[in-house]
C-alpha cells in the first residue's frame, strides 16, 4: 500500500531516499531486540498507539524502514491472521 506524502517532509528523515519501506510483523519488541543485537540501526523508540506499534529503523543501504505491528482488528481489515 502507497500513501503519498508532500513534498519536502522530514517523515523519511534520516534517510536521503523519498519513500520508505513498511512492513507488517510479529512481536515487535523481540524482532527490535535482535535488531539491536545484530547492529542495525534503529531509529528511536517503539511507539504505541490504539491501532498498532510502531518503530522505524535504517537498512544497510541507507533506507528508512517502518515496522507496524497492527492490533488484531486492523490485521483483520487487511487480510491478515489475528492472534487466538
Amino acid at each position: 500500500m502507497r500513501s503519498p506524502f508532500k513534498e519536502g517532509t522530514e517523515y523519511f528523515d534520516p534517510s536521503k531516499k523519498e519513500f520508505m519501506i513498511n512492513y507488517t510483523v510479529q512481536n515487535i519488541e523481540a524482532l527490535v531486540r535482535k535488531l539491536k543485537a545484530n547492529g542495525v540501526t534503529i531509529v528511536a523508540y517503539i511507539e504505541k498507539y490504539d491501532y498498532g506499534k510502531f518503530v522505524h529503523i535504517i537498512d544497510n543501504e541507507g533506507n528508512k524502514i517502518e515496522l507496524w505491528e497492527p492490533v488484531d482488528q486492523d490485521l483483520t481489515k487487511t487480510g491478515g491472521k489475528t492472534k487466538k
